[in-house]
């Protein structure tokens, strides 16, 4: 199987032309897991084939499988990265993109270097899914909390929208943790760290799969733990369900991102400092607004592995 290795801050994969390799449906969870492997396979986060579509409206799809061979819906890192190679391969020389992923289309945009290759790009995510029951996270938001201190925006939205998950209080491994669910079409908890908690140290391989495998989040979640620093600018770990921790996250970046903005804790641009580098997204805090992240995307090598 031919493939070429990618990376969008890190968060890496390895990629597929499905419309050169022609790969039984039943074997590709398997094979996901085989490639995956970083000290007997490739070595990556998962594993996309990027698949011909017979609909004039859409370019690609993104067919996404986790190192752990399970399917997952979207990657924001990912999706960026199947642009360039469309691009840069010739697939396409168009350089606005419509990608589906899980059957939801997403808007892309491509910057192009001096090289003619894709150095950058600009991705309409949708808007973010807040209802708790469509997250989904089988919690209900404490309606006796005290929302003062959130942005009007917010407080107005929870009026209409009372189920969705702000600064709620759960228990997971015997402590109390505050999240903020959303839905990038993959589920997220958004944990905002007290300040005496140093993000660097801070023990996400014990954590992490707690939260992920917690009976509240029926299809397990993704969990971001995140410290602010300043109005447009915040650091965050990412625990992937069905990977572990990765260096980036595109939708974790998203789900960060309207997490920020719900709870009032900065503007509406963030430039979210992940271990792989930095993706900038921005969403206004209309429940109906679009999620738009930018970001790089790599490649690093290709080749062909005999499975």
């Amino acid at each position: 199987m031919f493939f070429t290795k990618m990376h969008g801050c890190g968060n890496d994969y390895v990629y597929v032309d499905g419309s050169k390799e022609i790969i039984e449906q039943s074997k590709k969870s398997e094979i996901a897991r085989i490639v995956s492997d970083r000290h007997f396979g490739i070595g990556s986060d998962g594993l996309i084939f990027i698949n011909p579509v017979d609909d004039d409206s859409i370019d690609f799809e993104m067919e996404m499988y986790n190192a752990d061979g399970s399917r997952s819906e979207m990657c924001g890192n990912g999706i960026r990265c199947v642009a360039k190679y469309v691009y840069d391969n010739r697939l396409t020389d168009k350089t606005d993109l419509v990608i589906v992923s899980a059957g939801k289309k997403k808007y892309i945009n491509l910057e192009i270097g001096t090289d003619n290759l894709v150095f950058s790009v600009k991705v309409d995510m949708g808007a973010p899914i807040l209802a708790a029951s469509e997250v989904p996270v089988a919690v209900k938001s404490d309606i006796s909390t005290d929302r003062s201190s959130l942005p009007s925006a917010t407080r107005e939205l929870l009026s209409s929208m009372p189920d969705i998950v702000i600064d709620t209080p759960v228990i997971i491994d015997g402590k109390e943790w505050k999240i903020t669910c959303v839905s990038m079409g993959n589920p997220h908890a958004v944990v905002f760290l007290p300040e005496d908690v140093n993000l660097d140290s801070f023990e996400i391989e014990k954590i992490g799969p707690r939260f992920e495998n917690n009976s509240i989040f029926p299809n397990r979640t993704n969990t971001e733990f995140v410290k602010v620093d300043d109005r447009g600018n915040v650091h965050m770990r990412v625990w992937e369900r069905g990977t572990g921790e990765t260096l980036a996250c595109g939708t974790g970046c998203c789900a960060t991102t309207v997490a920020c903005v719900l709870n009032g804790l900065t503007d509406n641009r963030v430039a979210v400092h992940v271990l792989g580098g930095i993706v900038t997204c921005t969403w206004d805090g209309n429940a109906e607004s679009s999620v738009i992240m930018e970001g790089p995307a790599t490649t690093v090598f290709t080749g062909e592995i005999d499975l």
